[in-house]
């Protein structure tokens, strides 16, 4: 046995490798930035050929020498040994199965040493081809109590998230707590009672929405969580005290009009002021604004309405009593009130007869249909009806009384309309049917917003939660909010719509719909002339009454 220095593309392979499955390119990569920074710790085994050739079999060491070509090294170390008699396949099984990664204690006390030896945490990232935060993050074991450490090298260890909270904690703290939940002989140590007993109440910088300047004036100091991904901002504080305080100083300092701050209710929800309706849909110059502090810290904000004030028969105590509180002296009217009745039963006939019977063009029809949405008699239970619809009447009509109008006008005017009218809100303002039937005409599925939140998914059922996992790649948890924890985050890039919310409607409840609303001729003569009832002597024949409707309809 005896060592040369060779290029390693002269090398050849064993037919006989135990390790005939690829290797990861990252792995390969690894090694060979590893052999490029401090070279070949380990030179390879080869035998001469026994074919009586020049060349040499690679009995151990296939990868390093790979890598030593990655690394672009022309001459590399390597020990000569005879070849074995059953052409190193044993030799070749033993090298492959033997081995064992070192375990992280031993990664931690390798890499200590190698600082004690004036090697630098960028050096020695360089070296094994890791991240700088990787060697942070397995130095952090020095927080560790050494009992704790002693057990998680033979192998006994905890999972990433505990061993964060363990390290976190002092000395004195993993002290008192592994004298608690120290581990008997044969025992695994409970590593989750360990880390609750040392876990502390975290605030996250990516959770602030006050800035560094107001941070500092409340002393908090930010300390980084090495175990958490690399991709976030993983900034905290436990100080909790101090973080809630500059979250509501900023809540303070940025309250929008009509805003207010509130706490949160029994539901983990915000505390609305009795009466409010929370909006979930595009907010109103005239909504409000409530902001809070979930559960987490985080600064969350809702819209709200409030039902508008109604004064008794729809009048203002100024309109009761005119400027200066004073009561005009009453006169008599140029026409009385049963006149006013009189008059009103006459205008009634005279327009439901033109309405019937005089020709109109579409746009005259469509704007009359504006003016209608404006009568006194109407009422969409919504709010304020009548003050939002007149302005877009009064649009259409100019100051002789006359229609004028032009198109666009005209059909900004409807199209308003219709938006005050249709509503598909569970309360009085509710349209029914017909609205959803309208939005299935105009397309309105393609603007509802996304439902994968927190807020919506709460109000579905384990069923429900399961249903929406079928189309994504998200599995069902045993946990009902382990599974809607997932689907958040899932449909964070994605949009989801509840089944339910579409606006086209059921067959069944289509046809119900028309089949309760189709006018029967004989009612329509009905409605147009009263209830009909059996004739008596003398009577008209109420068919030919009927009749007579209908021809004066035609």
């Amino acid at each position: 046995m005896h060592i040369i220095r060779i290029d390693p593309r002269a090398l050849k392979d064993n037919p006989d490798d135990a390790r005939k499955s690829k290797t990861t390119p990252q792995g390969d990569a690894l090694l060979a930035a590893t052999i490029k920074a401090v070279g070949i710790i380990q030179p390879p085994v080869v035998s001469p050929e026994a074919d009586g050739g020049n060349g040499f079999i690679i009995q151990a060491g296939h990868r390093r020498t790979r890598g030593a070509i990655a690394a672009e090294l022309e001459e590399i170390e390597v020990i000569v040994t005879d070849p074995a008699d059953d052409g190193g396949a044993m030799r070749s099984m033993v090298e492959n199965i033997a081995r064992e990664p070192l375990n992280p204690v031993d990664q931690w006390r390798a890499i200590e040493r190698l600082v004690a030896l004036g090697w630098t945490e960028e050096g020695i990232a360089a070296a094994l081809s890791l991240s700088v935060r990787q060697i942070r993050k397995l130095r952090l074991l020095a927080n560790v109590l050494p009992a704790m450490l002693d057990r998680m090298a033979k192998g006994d260890m905890p999972d990433e998230r505990q061993l964060r909270t363990i390290a976190a904690a002092s000395i004195a703290e993993q002290k008192e707590v592994w004298k608690a939940h120290k581990p008997r002989k044969n025992e695994t140590t409970s590593w989750w009672s360990v880390a609750n007993g040392l876990s502390r109440t975290r605030m996250y910088a990516r959770d602030a929405s006050f800035d560094d300047e107001l941070a500092q004036a409340y002393g908090i100091a930010w300390v980084e969580d090495l175990f958490a991904p690399a991709d976030e901002d993983s900034r905290y504080t436990t100080d909790v005290e101090a973080f809630l305080g500059a979250q509501q100083e900023w809540m303070t300092d940025n309250l929008p009009r009509n805003g207010m701050i509130t706490g949160l209710n029994g539901w983990n929800g915000p505390e609305l002021p009795r009466k409010a309706e929370r909006v979930y849909g595009k907010p109103k110059k005239s909504d409000h604004t409530a902001m809070y502090l979930d559960r987490d810290g985080k600064v969350q904000s809702v819209v709200y309405r409030m039902p508008e004030p109604q004064t008794a028969n729809g009048m203002s105590a100024k309109g009761k009593g005119g400027e200066g509180g004073a009561v005009a002296p009453a006169q008599r009217p140029d026409v009385t009130r049963k006149g006013q009745d009189m008059i009103g039963d006459f205008r009634t006939d005279a327009l439901h007869e033109a309405l019937q019977r005089a020709p109109m063009e579409d746009d005259t029809l469509m704007a009359l249909l504006v003016i209608a949405f404006a009568g006194q008699n109407v009422r969409v239970d919504s709010g304020s009806f009548r003050s939002r619809i007149a302005p877009h009447a009064v649009n259409l009509v100019d100051e002789t009384g006359n229609l004028a109008f032009d198109k666009d006008t005209l059909r900004i005017a409807v199209r308003s309309v219709l938006i005050e009218v249709l509503s598909c809100r569970r309360n009085m303002s509710n349209s029914g049917i017909v609205s959803r039937i309208a939005g299935a005409v105009v397309g309105a599925d393609s603007f509802l917003p996304n439902m994968g939140t927190e807020d919506f998914l709460l109000c579905l059922s384990r069923k429900a939660l399961e249903g929406a996992c079928a189309d994504t790649s998200v599995l069902p948890r045993n946990k009902v909010r382990d599974t809607r924890a997932a689907l958040v985050e899932h449909f964070q890039e994605e949009r989801f719509i509840h089944s339910s919310a579409l606006f086209a409607p059921e067959a069944n409840e289509l046809a119900d719909w028309r089949a309760r609303n189709e006018i029967v001729e004989d009612e329509e003569a009905a409605d147009r002339d009263g209830p009909v009832d059996e004739p008596e002597a003398g009577d008209t024949d109420p068919d030919a009454v009927s009749e007579g409707f209908r021809e004066a309809a035609e």
